[in-house]
């Protein structure tokens, strides 16, 4: 992790969930001058040790900071803690700064972006690429929409939090990245497990495919990571089956908003549809292989 080297602005974290969480804990480690706030005090328990403040009033823990991060589980949560009559935003003093690094859809973005800007309070969208271990690690890549000077302000924290930020363009282009980088996420799954499929249907064996499908030119990189989950049958969440389903259908929002056609992508979000109302929605997004293992009675 990379301490602070110039003089920390006052920081508040909205949201302590997985990824959250391990986000605050690098900030708090990294000497940042940091408020916490999440709907369920237990969980800023740790930071709190750290040296955090924990403000257990929504409106109290932004009304002082100069710089705001949300990391929410989407756009109905961010509406909620955020915006509207009773949103954050309005209790933000004039100038200060919030970064979004939920992962929502362009067009709430911009939402967010306009409901900030009558607030007198600049905003930047910042969604991150990486799962739990590397939030743990302070190793994400931040997808930066904003101003520039916006970026260069928020570099030092940034770079706390992972280890490289792309200023992917003008506020929203940064959401816009994540939703492709998830389609392409949940759809590489997808096929890897249709392929293991086949291929035990096949009479190949499970151990031999996930020593040797990963490695070939058609695999993508991820997947040896999750090769070695299917193997141990290890679905603890890094990042949850059922946000990868709700990711699908922004990215088919946005889709629709855009006129473009997202044949595949639409029908991989059923599949992970499929396995969400089945019972896997709180485990890993790589669970979508054992969902399939369960359609086709295949032995563990």
């Amino acid at each position: 992790m990379r301490p602070l080297r110039r003089a920390s602005m006052n920081v508040t974290f909205v949201g302590l969930g997985v990824m959250g969480g391990a986000m605050a804990s690098n900030l708090a480690a990294g000497d940042v001058d940091l408020t916490v706030y999440n709907r369920t005090k237990e969980k800023a328990a740790p930071l709190i040790n750290q040296g955090a403040h924990l403000n257990e009033s929504l409106h109290e823990a932004v009304e002082d900071a100069d710089l705001v991060f949300t990391m929410l589980t989407g756009p109905d949560a961010v509406q909620e803690t955020a915006l509207g009559d009773l949103g954050f935003v309005q209790s933000m003093k004039p100038g200060s700064l919030w970064v979004d690094c939920s992962t929502v859809h362009p067009a709430f973005t911009k939402l967010c972006y306009d409901s900030a800007l009558k607030e007198d309070v600049r905003f930047m969208d910042a969604p991150v690429a990486g799962t739990k271990g590397p939030a743990e690690q302070g190793e994400l890549v931040f997808l930066l929409g904003g101003e520039e000077k916006d970026v260069n302000e928020i570099a030092p924290y940034t770079s706390i939090m992972g280890k490289k930020a792309v200023h992917v363009g003008p506020v929203s282009h940064g959401t816009s990245l994540k939703m492709v980088v998830n389609l392409m996420l949940a759809t590489n799954m997808a096929v890897f497990t249709e392929g293991m499929m086949l291929g035990e249907k096949l009479g190949l064996e499970k151990d031999f495919l996930l020593d040797t499908l990963p490695d070939m030119p058609v695999a993508a990189p991820f997947l040896k990571m999750k090769a070695d989950k299917l193997r141990q049958d290890n679905y603890d969440e890094e990042f949850s089956l059922k946000n990868m389903h709700k990711d699908l259908h922004l990215a088919s929002l946005s889709g629709f908003d855009h006129h473009a056609a997202l044949k595949i992508t639409n029908i991989v979000k059923e599949a992970f549809s499929e396995a969400n109302v089945n019972g896997y929605g709180d485990l890993d997004f790589s669970a979508i292989y054992e969902y399939y293992r369960s359609l086709h009675n295949l032995e563990k």
